[in-house]
């Protein structure tokens, strides 16, 4: 049951969009399941969150990273996510890893404040939520301080250049701790040459790469969301291909051999 808090909370959530510093946001609750509540950011899909249960994930990509960070060693976690939205992701990993310490930064600081008013969300340490740039937070970052990174930056549908390059990928291989992991979420349209060349990217910057889709998705039959998976711990690849196909949804994995091959025809992003 949601508390008190959370009801009275709920009641106050806005029914038409809202200016931001970027646009405008607008909170679309579903008509079958009042409790799951979708922000929209100039009226793209950004982020779906259960009101009642932080460790419900909508987001089929959010499935799919939760699927990999489910395979890092038991324990606490200290993660940076790049791009904050309503902090599903950071919602979920509090719930499922207590104790973890957490940073998501947005550039939008008009909706840093509003989502902190409409959503119950983790308090600092917990969760600390920042206005701020995801490079000029990145860079600013002391060495080997992160478990986790997940770049999760859009700006209308697509992720901002700068954050998909060389350079930045080298940032967050600096900040990652030795088995540190670095997820990214990568939309892109076929033949994915975005995903392709972030895959060559991040295998030359952070480390070995794992990419996750929908099997259309990576046999080029439509747009769709691609996660990679860059660095972190040897995993027991079995079991997450496993866990992978029995999402909802089911995804493929592709291992860091296969990745390989999925990025030869592509060249980094410098």
């Amino acid at each position: 049951m949601p508390s008190r808090r959370h009801r009275a909370t709920r009641a106050l959530l806005p029914v038409e969009a809202v200016p931001i510093a970027t646009g405008s946001a607008q909170l679309v609750v579903d008509a079958e399941r009042p409790e799951l509540v979708t922000l929209l950011v100039n009226g793209v899909p950004s982020s779906c969150l259960d009101l009642d249960d932080p460790r419900y994930l909508e987001f089929e990509y959010h499935q799919q990273m939760a699927a990999v960070v489910d395979l890092l060693p038991p324990g606490p976690l200290r993660a940076l996510h790049l791009g904050a939205g309503a902090c599903t992701f950071p919602r979920w990993l509090d719930s499922v890893r207590p104790g973890s310490h957490q940073l998501a930064v947005d550039v939008d600081d008009v909706l840093v404040r509003r989502v902190r008013q409409w959503f119950e969300l983790p308090r600092s340490p917990a969760l600390r939520v920042r206005a701020a740039d995801a490079l000029t937070t990145l860079s600013g970052m002391a060495e080997r301080s992160w478990d986790l990174v997940v770049r999760d930056v859009f700006a209308g549908d697509a992720t901002p250049r700068e954050l998909t390059t060389r350079s930045a990928a080298e940032q967050v291989r600096r900040v990652l701790r030795p088995e540190g992991l670095y997820l990214v979420n990568c939309v892109d349209r076929p033949p994915l040459p975005l995903a392709r060349a972030e895959a060559a990217t991040l295998a030359e910057a952070v480390g070995p790469v794992m990419v996750v889709a929908e099997p259309a998705v990576l046999r080029g039959r439509r747009y769709g969301n691609v996660v990679l998976a860059a660095g972190g711990p040897g995993f027991d690849l079995g079991r997450l291909a496993r866990a992978l196909r029995v999402l909802a949804v089911p995804a493929r994995l592709l291992d860091p051999g296969e990745s390989a091959d999925f990025a030869r025809s592509a060249r980094p992003i410098e």
